[in-house]
Protein backbone atom coordinates (compact mmCIF):
# COMPACT_ATOMS: atom_id res chain seq x y z
CA UNK A 1 0.00 0.00 0.00
CA UNK A 2 3.31 2.27 0.78
CA UNK A 3 3.96 1.98 -3.11
CA UNK A 4 0.67 2.74 -4.33
CA UNK A 5 0.92 5.90 -1.70
CA UNK A 6 4.67 7.13 -3.53
CA UNK A 7 3.43 6.06 -6.64
CA UNK A 8 0.42 8.60 -6.58
CA UNK A 9 3.12 11.41 -4.75
CA UNK A 10 5.54 10.94 -7.78
CA UNK A 11 2.21 11.13 -10.71
CA UNK A 12 1.18 14.41 -8.61
CA UNK A 13 4.44 15.87 -8.61
CA UNK A 14 5.06 15.13 -12.34
CA UNK A 15 1.72 16.19 -13.23
CA UNK A 16 2.34 19.90 -11.27
CA UNK A 17 5.53 19.75 -12.76
CA UNK A 18 3.73 20.05 -16.08
CA UNK A 19 1.28 22.38 -15.22
CA UNK A 20 -1.86 19.79 -15.11
CA UNK A 21 -3.42 20.71 -11.51
CA UNK A 22 -6.30 19.16 -11.68
CA UNK A 23 -4.35 15.72 -11.66
CA UNK A 24 -1.84 16.75 -9.72
CA UNK A 25 -4.49 18.12 -6.69
CA UNK A 26 -6.42 14.27 -7.39
CA UNK A 27 -3.50 12.27 -7.36
CA UNK A 28 -2.28 14.11 -4.33
CA UNK A 29 -5.72 13.26 -2.46
CA UNK A 30 -5.26 9.91 -3.22
CA UNK A 31 -1.69 9.60 -1.68
CA UNK A 32 -2.83 11.05 1.36
CA UNK A 33 -5.74 9.27 1.54
CA UNK A 34 -3.52 5.36 0.84
CA UNK A 35 -1.10 6.87 3.40
CA UNK A 36 -3.48 7.13 5.90
CA UNK A 37 -5.35 4.08 5.47
CA UNK A 38 -1.65 2.41 5.73
CA UNK A 39 -0.85 4.25 8.62
CA UNK A 40 -3.64 3.07 10.32
CA UNK A 41 -2.86 -0.49 9.68
CA UNK A 42 0.53 -0.30 10.70
CA UNK A 43 -0.75 0.95 14.07
CA UNK A 44 -3.28 -2.19 14.17
CA UNK A 45 -0.60 -4.78 13.27
CA UNK A 46 1.60 -3.62 15.91
CA UNK A 47 -1.15 -3.13 18.30
CA UNK A 48 -2.57 -6.66 17.76
CA UNK A 49 0.21 -8.37 16.44
CA UNK A 50 1.81 -8.16 20.20
CA UNK A 51 -0.23 -11.24 21.34
CA UNK A 52 1.27 -13.44 19.38
CA UNK A 53 4.78 -15.21 20.35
Amino acid sequence: MLRWTITFLVIAIIAAVLGFGGIAGAAAGIAEILFYIFLVLFVLSLIFGRGRP
